[in-house]
């Protein structure tokens, strides 16, 4: 019934396996990719015919987590998967990136990856699974795609490169790099490092390179045995019609890129665009081959004038940044803010501090688990001033955010040092390159701004490659023209010490280690000039949080303690909440956080859980109220849930017949702890004390009582 064929290697002290022929047998392709225990099927399915009306390649590559694969039952009230996660989009756009590049040009017919993580065995992450099994069904599927690709995951421990470490391998890890490429050269890197130099991110880069060549050699044995036959190239255009469009459009083209400002130079093509249309009207040409011709004239005309004349279109030099302008403390009544403006590229920057009770709650297939620190990034239609759809965070920002999110997280205090929460919100305002890179810089002057002590201040900057049978030339800061014309989108994230956040993607067949090394020497001088301009408006984290931010104190109280500061039902903690207007977090370990936005409050709650915890002291003078009167004494509330009974004979300094000739219910009074027994019953005494200035009288007490 079935015709299966498998292939298996050892591969970083575990076995690999891919198998196809018995499951999903209806799609183009499909793989069942094994590693340990984490098992993926990746399936590929492209339509027959060309969809109508496009002129880019409509590919959807979708990766979906399963909870059956942990042995979990979603939680919720439908109790199924619902909406991806971010780790599931995430992982999608991680393999959309290396893929997209090595389809044929020209081949516009819809298709459609999609992996689903059957088992995982909470060690070995999915993603590099999947991305193996989808280049593995891919490459087997007759489908015109110029691979196999191989990818694999690289920490770093000790000085040592480490190849797919586990889960609790990269806890210690100073890196964690995923690197995608083909045979001959790398495709995409994504990452996040630890201050590490440009040298040691080379060498992981080229390690992961060197490692994942196994995996191609095992996709192609693969294909040899099973692969489907392949499908028919897309037709080439007619090289009269390609003479025609570059003779009527060459022209205007140049002149058009010699406008350096963005809108007006986008206008100008707009017509150039249209007016080439219109010269084809009623000839029978198809108008999107119409428009890629228009594309490649001018892509012809950038890369040959960058190469020969290593001028930009706005004129820089190669390494050259935009000018840059930096602000800070831009809105009034927010914790921190940042107004970071790069060229044409402008991102709003906010930062909120919040308290533990803030956290995002995370349910994982690995577990639950809470974040403390979030970063979400926004990209209005406005910033390029165009209308479009706005709604919930599309894929391309969830992925800004985290990349910018990586950039920032190594450079985070300790909880111990400083236990906010942490949300950034980076709202982009004008968009012509790298808003990500605007938005680390932004982040981290906000967070500076709101007076959270990042250990050092941590810029980005993206880089660009134009390469030709000429020559190649690394483009620092690029615009969006340059990112849309250009082979490579490479961004670098980090500090003076080196780098945290390394993005990499690849519109050709993949750059060499030649390239990758320039283009790191590069992004470290335009990192390093970023940063000194950064420094203008903020060097060094503000000494304080701001007068809008809440003050948190934190306490240590006994672990038996914790019942009687919460109360039955946390009616008590509820009470010091709702009376003080703190807010207060109580960890397992007796850690107690008063967060309150005066000084004022925060004060109060702490009086008042500190007086439920401390422990009376023989001799001292409290003030309390009275709670009960009773035949031989009142008792006195003095220390939050602590009542102490002043017997009738400590009253006053005289003999009393009745007690409610000295106290009534509701009476504030000042007592003296007289004793303390094993069993928590405390002695009081009034008459030892000066009701009026709280003076301890008892030195000039008599023996004898004054009669009444």
């Amino acid at each position: 019934m079935f015709n299966i064929t498998k292939k298996s290697i050892e591969w970083g002290g575990r076995v690999l396996t891919l198998e196809t022929g018995r499951v999903a047998r209806q799609a183009d392709g499909a793989v069942l990719a094994t590693y340990g225990n984490t098992v993926v099927l990746c399936t590929v399915v492209s339509a027959k015919t060309p969809k109508p009306d496009v002129d880019f390649f409509p590919l959807t590559v979708n990766y979906q987590e399963k909870a059956f694969a942990a042995g979990k039952i979603p939680g919720g009230f439908f109790k199924r998967e619902g909406r991806p996660t971010e780790k599931e989009v995430l992982t999608s756009r991680l393999i959309d990136r290396p893929i997209r590049p090595l389809f044929i040009s020209g081949f516009y017919h819809e298709t459609q990856v999609v992996c689903t993580l059957l088992s995982h065995d909470l060690q070995n992450d999915p993603d590099v699974v999947a991305l193996v099994g989808a280049s593995a069904a891919l490459t087997i599927s007759g489908i015109p795609f110029m691979g196999p690709i191989g990818g694999c995951r690289v920490g770093y421990v000790n000085g040592e490169y480490l190849l797919n470490p586990t889960k609790a391998e990269l806890l210690d890890s100073q890196l964690d790099l995923i690197v995608a490429g083909t045979k001959k050269s790398v495709l995409m890197v994504e990452s996040e490092a630890h201050e590490l130099s440009e040298e040691v991110m080379l060498g992981a880069v080229m390690f992961g390179h060197r490692e994942m060549q196994p995996v191609m050699d095992m996709i192609v044995d693969l294909a040899e045995i099973c692969a489907k036959d392949p499908w028919e190239m897309p037709k080439t255009v007619d090289a009269k019609l390609v003479k025609e469009v570059r003779e009527l459009a060459e022209a205007d083209l140049r002149a058009a890129y010699k406008i350096t400002g963005k809108q007006e130079r986008s206008n100008k093509l707009d017509e150039i665009k249209a007016k080439v249309k219109v010269a084809f009207e009623g000839r029978g040409h198809d108008d999107k081959v119409i428009g890629n011709q228009v594309k490649k004239v001018e892509q012809d005309i950038v890369r040959t004038d960058y190469v020969q004349s290593q001028k930009r279109i706005d004129g820089r030099g190669p390494a050259d940044i935009r000018p840059i302008q930096c602000e800070v403390g831009v809105l009034p009544m927010t914790h921190g803010s940042a107004l970071f403006t790069r060229g044409e590229t402008q991102a709003i920057v906010v930062a909120t501090l919040g308290t533990s009770q803030d956290e995002q709650r995370i349910d994982a297939l690995d577990g639950e688990y809470t974040e403390g620190f979030m970063l979400h990034y926004n990209f209005p239609p406005y910033s390029t001033g165009e209308t479009g759809r706005m709604g919930s965070p599309g894929r391309r920002e969830i992925g800004h955010g985290k990349l910018a999110w990586r950039a920032v997280h190594p450079l985070l205090p300790e909880k111990d040092e400083f236990p906010y929460t942490l949300r950034c919100v980076s709202e982009i305002t004008e968009s012509n390159g790298s808003s990500s890179m605007a938005t680390v810089c932004g982040t981290s002057l906000s967070l500076m701004d709101a007076g959270a002590p990042l250990k050092r201040p941590v810029a980005g900057i993206a880089m660009g490659l134009i390469k030709e049978k000429s020559g190649f030339i690394v483009l620092s800061d690029i615009l969006g023209d340059e990112d849309h014309l250009g082979d490579m989108d490479f961004k670098v994230a980090g500090t003076e010490k080196g780098i945290t956040a390394l993005q990499m993607d690849i519109k050709i067949d993949g750059i060499t280690e030649e390239i990758m090394k320039v283009a790191l020497e590069q992004a470290h001088g335009g990192r390093k000039h970023i940063l000194g301009e950064m420094g203008k408006a903020l060097s060094a984290p503000r000494s304080s949080v701001g007068r809008t931010a809440p003050r948190i104190t934190s306490m240590t109280i006994a672990k038996d303690k914790i019942r009687e500061v919460i109360g039955s039902g946390g009616k008590v903690i509820r009470e010091i909440c709702e009376v003080t207007g703190a807010k207060i977090d109580i960890e397992d370990d007796g850690t107690v956080r008063i967060a309150a936005t005066s000084e004022e409050a925060g004060k109060k709650a702490y009086d008042w859980i500190y007086s439920i915890v401390a422990e009376p002291e023989i001799g001292k003078i409290y003030t309390g109220k009275v709670v009960r009167v009773v035949d031989f004494g009142a008792f006195v509330n003095f220390m939050g849930p602590k009542d102490g009974l002043v017997h009738i004979s400590e009253l006053a300094d005289h003999r009393v017949n009745k007690v409610e000739d000295i106290v009534q219910e509701g009476d504030s009074v000042k007592v003296k702890v007289l004793e303390m027994d094993n069993r928590g019953k405390i002695r009081l005494s009034m008459r030892m004390v000066d009701q009026e200035s709280g003076e301890d009288i008892s030195h000039r007490m008599t023996k004898e009582r004054k009669p009444a």
